[in-house]
């Protein structure tokens, strides 16, 4: 900032990001109801081609969201109402959890006992060869929604309590409504999604020390259209209060110091090579033992 102090201007809103979640709402239950007569095979054929893609990207909506760059800093609470709406396509309560968890990893990068972020103990030793590699990835979903649970529990919120009322109560709608098929293509859609599929490339691209030495790293691939920019991750780290759609001007502005990093331009070459290079596993991550007080969301 010192260098770029223009970088400050970038630090606001980003408006956009309000319609695209709400088109993003819109073709989800657009879906529901065109796949509710469908063959069983059909539907989920399009809840991997079409539902996966839209449950992961708003998942990465509800990052932007969790970092108030929908309606900025000074009105925190309709960022978290809105990112409650945003949930509601994907099936399962996560949003208000989310931002609580994220905030941490954001304070305490690689924080043991506090960054959930961080695999287990067991993560790290049950899958360490090739096949069990790649059903930990299959399986991310559960692990992203159990390690906090083993890690670093909370009380229950208020907010999370609403979170999960609306979301039933959204689910148990879609069901009387559309049927079995719409809610198991709403549910299929985000489970497929997070799991085998190019778009999780970036959970495992932006920490996991393929170069020693180098625990963060950035992706300018094509996939940051469907993202919200979430492969710009060093850019991400050093200016988590610019949204997503800033961050290539971030890189451009400051470039001595992004260029020249290591970086990927795939996620499935990511996903690739996690599962066949055996010196990589859950472990290869960077973990501190924190000192000093720690303040959690």
């Amino acid at each position: 900032l010192a260098k770029h102090p223009e970088i400050k201007a970038l630090m606001k809103p980003d408006y956009n990001l309000i319609w695209v979640a709400v088109l993003m709402v819109l073709a989800q239950l657009t879906a529901f109801y065109l796949v509710k007569d469908l063959d069983w095979k059909w539907v989920i054929f399009w809840a991997y081609v079409f539902g996966s893609c839209i449950s992961h990207s708003m998942t990465l909506a509800i990052h932007e969201i969790s970092h108030n760059s929908a309606f900025g800093n000074s009105k925190a609470m309709w960022n978290r109402w809105f990112g409650i709406f945003a949930n509601l396509p994907l099936g399962v309560p996560y949003s208000i959890s989310f931002k609580r968890y994220h905030m941490d990893h954001h304070r305490y990068l690689g924080g043991d006992g506090i960054d959930v972020d961080i695999p287990t103990n067991f993560e790290g030793w049950f899958f360490c060869t090739r096949f069990r590699k790649f059903m930990w990835i299959v399986l991310q979903p559960f692990f992203y929604a159990i390690r906090p649970l083993c890690i670093n529990p909370k009380p229950i919120t208020r907010l999370e309590i609403i979170n999960l009322l609306a979301q039933l109560s959204f689910d148990v709608v879609i069901y009387y409504l559309w049927g079995v098929k719409s809610t198991f293509y709403m549910l299929a859609g985000s489970l497929l999604g997070l799991g085998l599929h190019p778009i999780s490339g970036h959970f495992i691209a932006e920490h996991y020390m393929f170069l020693k030495g180098h625990e963060t790293y950035s992706y300018y691939g094509p996939l940051n259209l469907l993202t919200f920019n979430v492969g710009y991750h060093n850019e991400h780290h050093d200016f988590p209060n610019i949204p997503g759609k800033s961050l290539p001007l971030v890189k451009k502005i400051a470039a001595e110091y992004y260029d020249n990093l290591p970086q990927y331009n795939s996620w499935i070459k990511v996903l690739y090579d996690f599962v066949m290079d055996d010196t990589i596993s859950p472990y290869s991550r960077m973990k501190r033992q924190l000192k000093g007080e720690v303040k959690q969301d």
